[in-house]
């Protein structure tokens, strides 16, 4: 298969995680749509092309780990497992329900192929850091990638992580921040700016790049370039747009925790490429 066949599968399973992310939030009635779809593009390239993963073996000792330590994007972690074979995809359709193993935060003890329980933001990335110094004092050869929120990167604990990493030479650690430049309640810029943010990590030295998260060409050529440097950490600092494939949901703070009306919900169908009929199957 040529790089350019490649990159219409990948753009295509990419449409795909859209429709199923959508689809399971819908179900659910209620989640964080808009930061899921942000990275639905950087899920895909990692999960079908660079993660070390087996879905019949989740708990396999030598896989590449993976936190999301923005947990509340976890109906796009939860869509891309299932597109990955980890758990029937029919699973999804109990997301956030009374007794399913789905919640609104990804719980590791109870899902397939969650590394990693996250929610609170500024934990979940220094929790991957710290299995990457393990696997280094054991000799081991995996991987760990985590995926930031932009906003995230206001705590303290991701700083406090940062430094370790870089003091101890984690060239296993792979950081990657979903810049879509807005949190809960504004724009970043209006609350705490962040900028320039790759001078920052350079400062407590990462090797740094930035690239467009939704170029497929883009992240592939990223991560095949790590480490970015041998002893050091990477971070990749992917400019995102917050609620993409959904015209009304793109880069507007309103929608960081919010369903569709009937209205707004024939338009999203139209943008996924959905029918009303597809929305009720997952």
């Amino acid at each position: 298969m040529g790089a350019m066949d490649e990159t219409r599968e990948l753009e295509a399973k990419s449409k795909e995680l859209r429709k199923i992310i959508f689809k399971a939030i819908y179900h659910a009635g209620g989640g964080h749509l808009a930061s899921s779809l942000s990275i639905a593009d950087l899920l895909v390239v990692l999960y079908f092309k660079f993660l070390k993963v087996d879905p019949e073996r989740p708990g396999w000792d030598s896989r590449d780990r993976f936190i999301l330590s923005k947990g509340h994007a976890c109906a796009a972690l939860y869509a891309i497992l299932a597109q990955k074979g980890f758990f029937k995809r029919e699973l999804l359709l109990s997301m956030c329900r009374k007794g399913s193993v789905l919640g609104g935060h990804p719980d590791m003890l109870k899902i397939p192929g969650v590394d990693a329980s996250t929610g609170s933001l500024g934990h979940g990335f220094p929790y991957g850091v710290g299995i990457a110094f393990s696997g280094k004092l054991n000799e081991r050869d995996y991987k760990v990638y985590s995926i930031l929120g932009d906003g995230e990167c206001q705590e303290g604990s991701i700083w406090e992580a940062a430094i370790f990493a870089a003091q101890h030479g984690l060239d296993n650690m792979i950081a990657i921040v979903d810049y879509n430049k807005l949190q809960a309640m504004d724009f970043i810029e209006n609350i705490g700016s962040l900028d320039p943010l790759s001078e920052k990590w350079s400062a407590f030295g990462w090797k740094t790049t930035e690239i467009d998260g939704h170029n497929m060409e883009e992240i592939e050529t990223a991560l095949n370039k790590i480490p970015f440097k041998k002893g050091s950490p990477s971070l990749i600092i992917a400019h995102t747009t917050k609620g993409k494939g959904i015209s009304f949901a793109e880069n507007a703070p309103i929608w960081h925790y919010r369903m569709p009306d009937e209205r707004e919900l024939k338009v999203a169908l139209k943008d996924l490429g959905m029918t009303e009929e597809e929305l009720i199957r997952i």
